[in-house]
């Protein structure tokens, strides 16, 4: 019989991956309540229709999972969770108190064609500040990322964002000649200029109608580095950025314009100095969503960041930490199986004790009881044997130094705990 496959594009969590995805929701959840902001969630499926001309045609029609209910009702499993919070905020909004701070950290789907780096279902921390307009409220935004980086070992020198604001580059592609109603799909277009080759831009630069003149000047306009000091929002927003401490950790990008159509101001996405991945994070502010799903207006900036694209990274830049997926903290190992039954009520002591103590379950030789906590990074053992139980005593070994203590069974607890804060 052949062996049944995950379904393509899924995971498999393994006790040792899920402890990075475990360690990384810490260290997101550490940063995002330094700056106060909220864990929430929301659905895992949502109504078609809230997705539908808010986050553009090819994340509804191509990239979304979509089903019809018994009812008939077309339903998405979510392929992100910004039309989801403004659709929450919405319901609330004469009740919620603005500011808002909110964070989520969840899994999403997306069809895509599984490659490094992107899967169809991922986890993904989103983060959002409502009700403030202001681009010292990006910034801020913009901050949280930024030392979420800086926490996990991936500092200005290895990862940077790239900024620019919407609508800067609106007024740009007005001066060379792009009108209003083609803006969205050349942003499109520049949101996927790094994906395609010089043949493959200039091709669909041609479908949508760009003459070779204005292709040109479209070029110059996105080399141009210093367009960002005739914007009095950018120029906020880096001094916001200076004062907040992660002035050296943006920089201005006029590439940098997000796929998505719900942006209306300032945008930024987080890449990998050597530029060999793709985005780790992005987002920006979207100031009608929250109007546009029912509810009163509301400014919201924010963004979100994958799990799987800074995880590679780490593990490339030597950042990723090795993490101890086993959270014993005592093995009880099996004497002989006259003695099983003291060690379970042993482990079950030390458990009482507040413990994490693991009883193995055969009578098997001790070393090799020993050795299996020694490769699963299990520090102690509390072994007892018949000679143990004759004197109600417990032999405790540390494993990391060999040593070991045979000390009165009543005193086991305490001497273990003392061991592993030693």
């Amino acid at each position: 019989m052949a062996m049944i496959q995950s379904v393509k594009g899924t995971r498999d969590f393994y006790p040792e991956d899920l402890a990075f995805r475990r360690w990384l929701y810490e260290r997101i959840r550490d940063v995002s309540e330094t700056f106060g902001y909220e864990e929430y969630d929301g659905p895992f499926l949502e109504r078609l229709d809230l997705y539908a001309a808010r986050s553009g045609e090819e994340l509804v029609r191509k990239q979304s999972f979509v089903f019809p209910d018994r009812g008939g009702e077309m339903i998405a499993l979510r392929p992100e969770l910004t039309p989801s919070l403004a659709r929450m905020v919405a319901m609330r909004s004469k009740s919620l108190l603005l500011p808002l701070r909110w964070w989520s950290f969840g899994p999403f789907w997306r069809y895509e064609r599984p490659q490094r780096g992107r899967s169809r279902e991922f986890f993904q921390w989103n983060i959002d500040l409502l009700g403030v307009d202001s681009p010292e409220a990006d910034a801020e935004i913009a901050a949280v990322g930024a030392m979420l980086l800086r926490a996990v070992g991936l500092g200005p020198d290895r990862v940077r964002l790239l900024v620019n604001d919407r609508r800067l580059a609106e007024r740009q592609l007005g001066v060379i000649g792009v009108a209003p109603g083609m803006q969205t799909a050349v942003f499109h277009l520049i949101d996927g200029r790094d994906r395609m080759r010089e043949s493959e831009w200039a091709r669909q630069a041609g479908e949508l109608g760009l003459s070779t003149q204005t292709v040109e000047r479209l070029e110059n306009t996105l080399q141009d580095r210093e367009a960002w000091r005739g914007s009095e929002e950018l120029t906020a927003f880096f001094k916001a950025a200076e004062a907040l401490g992660v002035a050296e950790s943006l920089v201005y990008d006029p590439r940098i314009v997000r796929g998505l159509d719900y942006y209306t101001g300032i945008v930024f996405e987080a890449r990998d100095v050597a530029g060999e991945l793709r985005a780790i994070l992005g987002g920006g502010r979207y100031d009608n969503l929250v109007a546009e799903v029912g509810g009163d207006p509301v400014s919201a900036t924010g963004f979100a960041m994958g799990d799987m694209v800074i995880g590679l990274l780490m593990e490339k830049t030597g950042a990723k930490p090795e993490i101890r997926s086993k959270p014993t903290q005592v093995l009880v190992p099996t004497f002989d199986n006259e003695s099983m039954r003291e060690a379970l009520k042993l482990s079950t002591e030390l458990r009482a004790a507040g413990l994490r103590a693991e009883w193995y379950p055969s009578a098997t030789r001790l070393s090799a009881q020993l050795k299996y906590a020694d490769r699963l990074g299990i520090p102690l053992a509390a072994i007892i044997g018949p000679d143990e139980i004759a004197s109600s005593s417990v032999t405790v070994k540390d494993l990391r130094s060999g040593e070991q203590k045979t000390i009165p069974r009543s005193q086991a607890g305490v001497h273990l705990q003392k061991l592993l804060s030693a």
